[in-house]
């Protein structure tokens, strides 16, 4: 795995703080990972219970974590 890490958060009541310790981290301590034809990365998405999405993307020099609610539900 990359050696750095890019989070994108769109979610806004969120800190970065709770984005690591509820979701990146956990992502990543637990080894997720997929193979693809051009290497291993971080699963594609995980989705929790609380409709938290992490969509995680493989760069040439970092892993790429994106973090939004899933679109069907209503958060407004």
């Amino acid at each position: 795995m990359a050696k750095k890490i890019i989070i994108e958060n769109h979610i806004d009541e969120l800190s970065m703080e709770q984005l690591l310790d509820c979701y990146i981290v956990p992502i990543v301590r637990q080894g997720k990972i997929s193979e693809t034809g051009a290497g291993k990365q971080y699963c594609f998405v995980n989705v929790f219970k609380n409709g938290v999405v992490v969509s995680a993307f493989k760069n040439k020099k970092s892993d790429r974590f994106v973090v939004h609610y899933r679109k069907d539900l209503d958060k407004t």
